[in-house]
């Protein structure tokens, strides 16, 4: 309940921003071509945009890597437990004492 309220808190917040400056324009120059009259929020969303996808590689390779380290390898036949049959298997006190 806590993450729904705040994503709509930023949400509205976002909305704001957007509402504020639907006046403001620029230019964005990508070197060899110019766009004129951007809206400030459209290039903000943008970029936010392309930062996420540039962060998401990094952060799938650190899980993968994460996930690999925290799996058990699978047991060899030398690391099993052998199994002790029942004429061998005697109930003594720790103490050798019957």
């Amino acid at each position: 309940m806590k993450r729904i309220i705040v994503f709509i808190f930023i949400f509205a917040i976002f909305i704001c921003f957007i509402f504020l400056n639907l006046d403001n324009k620029c230019n964005v120059s990508f070197g060899f071509v110019t766009l004129t009259d951007i809206p400030i929020f459209l290039s903000a969303l943008c970029s936010f945009t392309l930062g996420m996808l540039v962060t998401l590689p990094m952060l799938l390779g650190r899980a993968m890597r994460k996930r690999k380290k925290t799996e058990l390898p699978k047991p060899s036949k030398k690391d099993e437990i052998p199994v002790v049959p029942d004429e061998l298997k005697k109930e003594t006190s720790p103490y050798g004492i019957d």
